[in-house]
């Protein structure tokens, strides 16, 4: 028996072994502890990813090591996804990521895309549902926290560009396990009082734990059948919620939904100033074609008055009777 040709080297063999991991392994989520977490010069990041029982060695490798939106650090519970495969140098299999996020906001961005992609099946989110903004808004409902930075912010920028309007702040909880209700059934309620010309939803930033009460699908359901133009302003610019897609129109963050709601008085002022120009200057031009046309009817009446009618009489009697003497001296 001819020994040679199974007679493999360490590289042969660790290339066989990483071929058949990387081909037997698709593109794989691991939840898993942190540990030994080094971040050398070259920007690579290397750890564990380790439960009770076992561990696995991974990797992220720059850039993406430079993207993740947290620091990552010794016994932090992260969600990672990657492919298995084998450091042939060593002979160790790793992990390697394309993507990791701390995994409490994993789970939670899970349900979040799973039911977004969902509703916008059903075209919830679709454009041609969204109802147009008024013109011009009298009343306005805010559903928020009362005590927020988001109402003081929203109040500050109606009062400063627009104080004619009228304001409603309905007061709800915008986080914890109760929110999502309370927002869906003041919303309701203010569609149905038919009191309101827009409904805001506003709240300030914070975590995807924290804005999860605007990513109910009840809340996002209310706001599609809302028959009042509702806008939504969750969270800072980078912030998506539900709500946001559902609303008809979503601004991103709650001062631009105000200056978004309402005109700037300074404009107004201006406006107005440059219509009563105008009007101004209508009304003189108005006025003297209404004194043209009363001196050209005074000139017809004077000419067709009985006076003048008399006195047209009276010279044609006189030339009559120079004609008449004329002819007389003649015979």
């Amino acid at each position: 028996m001819d020994r040679s040709a199974q007679i493999l080297t360490p590289s042969q063999l660790n290339i066989l072994a990483r071929d058949l991991l990387e081909g037997a392994f698709p593109l794989i989520w691991v939840e898993a502890e942190l540990g030994s977490v080094t971040r050398p010069a070259s920007g690579h990041m290397y750890f564990t990813l380790k439960d009770a029982r076992a561990q696995i060695r991974a990797a992220l490798f720059k850039p993406k090591s430079q993207w993740l939106k947290f620091v990552p650090r010794d016994g932090m519970r992260v969600l990672a996804r990657g492919r298995l495969t084998l450091y042939e140098a060593r002979g160790e299999y790793q992990l390697v990521l394309d993507h990791m996020e701390e995994a409490g906001e994993g789970a939670l961005r899970r349900a979040y895309e799973q039911l977004k992609a969902r509703l916008e099946a059903e075209g919830l989110f679709a454009a041609e549902r969204k109802r147009p903004m008024p013109a011009h808004v009298r009343r306005l409902a805010v559903i928020t926290s009362p005590t927020g930075a988001a109402v003081r912010d929203v109040l500050s920028v109606l009062e400063r560009r627009y104080p004619l309007l009228e304001v409603d702040l309905l007061p709800s909880l915008v986080q914890g396990d109760s929110a999502a209700a309370q927002i869906t059934a003041l919303l309701r309620a203010a569609d149905a009082s038919g009191r309101y010309d827009v409904i805001l939803l506003t709240r300030g930033g914070g975590s995807l734990e924290d804005l999860w009460a605007f990513n109910d699908e009840h809340l996002a359901r209310a706001i599609a059948a809302s028959s009042t133009p509702v806008v939504s302003a969750v969270g800072h610019e980078t912030d998506f919620s539900l709500a946001d897609f559902a609303a008809d129109l979503r601004a991103p963050t709650p001062s631009v939904a105000a200056e978004l709601l309402v005109p700037d008085r300074r404009d107004l002022q201006v406006q107005v100033r440059r219509l009563a120009a105008r009007m101004v200057q209508l009304q003189r031009h108005g006025l003297g074609q209404a004194m043209q046309r009363a001196d050209r009817a005074l000139l017809r009446l004077n000419a067709q008055g009985p006076q003048a009618r008399l006195q047209l009489l009276q010279r044609r009697q006189q030339d009559l009777g120079r004609r008449l003497d004329a002819i007389w001296r003649q015979q």
